[in-house]
């Protein structure tokens, strides 16, 4: 069993966080060797069975872009009536008709904040990806789905550098006005503050936005990923996106250490005293386990303290 902090709760924090675990999807998607479609398999059941609420399971991208996710079919099939409530990333309308063939139940789109990245991710103006994602969101709506949107470079751009506020906020109402029922904002490079943080939830609320219509997305380049989701708490939000072990990377940040480890997001809330439903020490075991797979330890700096 693993070891556990001390609970000292905080006042006005909120009592349960969801975790959406990103690791099978977003995790993988940067590994250049391909991860056979067995380890990808007991990864997602491994992750359900420690308690994880939410396992992002893989992406209907053309497997030209991502070659590691070119499984996605094979991998959804296996996982049967199981991998129908976990949500699939459908970059555009083609990606959208496969998730309805294999009968999935959630789905998600990944726009951007910044018209640099837009053209270079999505080969769309930043303009131009509302329309790519309108025919998306309302088919999926109409076929009774629910619908997550992304937003990437939420806090900094490697190409255009700090992006205003107020433009990441059009960005995610336009996405929200859609459809879409939840808004993950992220930190696509890591480079995003706390007070960062608290502003920009802050403006979305000044926009309307209801606080649990938002979810945040870290990355740990700069070391700040806690810190972040400590603001976001303060703030009010309930849902955070992690990965197992730290997996992922990011291709835009030199020295990306990945997105926040589920492992390090579950000691902190367990030390604020608040719910999370997960199992560490299921946790662990898989996030060891995945590291020998990948041939290289994790970065996750609870998995190394507990794993030592």
């Amino acid at each position: 069993m693993a070891d556990l902090p001390m609970t000292v709760t905080e006042d006005r924090l909120p009592a349960r966080v969801t975790i959406y675990e990103v690791g099978p999807r977003d995790g993988l998607q940067n590994e250049a060797e391909l991860v056979p479609v067995e380890v990808k398999e007991e990864l997602v059941r491994r992750l359900l069975a420690a308690g994880l609420p939410i396992v992002e399971a893989t992406s209907f991208v053309h497997p030209r872009w991502v070659p590691q996710l070119a499984d996605a079919e094979d991998l959804m099939s296996r996982l049967g009536e199981v991998g129908r409530d976990l949500p699939v990333l459908v970059p555009n309308e083609r990606g959208l008709d496969r998730a309805l063939e294999l009968g999935c139940r959630h789905v998600a789109i990944f726009g951007s904040a910044t018209e640099t990245f837009a053209q270079k991710n999505l080969n769309r103006s930043l303009d131009e990806q509302f329309a790519m994602f309108e025919p998306v969101v309302r088919r999926a709506r109409e076929a009774g789905l629910d619908v997550r949107a992304y937003v990437s470079m939420c806090f900094g751009d490697p190409w255009e550098g700090a992006v205003p506020i107020a433009q990441v906020v059009e960005v995610g109402r336009r996405l929200l006005d859609l459809g879409a029922s939840q808004l993950s904002l992220g930190d696509t490079i890591g480079v995003g503050t706390a007070g960062h943080v608290t502003a920009l939830v802050d403006a979305f609320g000044d926009a309307g936005t209801p606080v649990d219509a938002l979810a945040l997305h870290f990355h740990d380049t700069y070391g700040q990923a806690l810190a972040n989701v400590h603001a976001g708490l303060r703030c009010g939000i309930t849902t955070y996106d992690a990965s197992a072990g730290g997996l992922g990377g990011c291709p835009y940040a030199k020295s990306a250490t990945g997105n926040l480890a589920t492992e390090d997001l579950v000691w902190m809330l367990t030390g604020l005293g608040i719910e999370h439903g997960v199992d560490l020490t299921a946790l662990l075991e898989t996030s060891t386990w995945l590291a020998g797979h990948l041939g290289r330890p994790s970065p996750s700096a609870v998995v190394r303290a507990l794993s030592g």
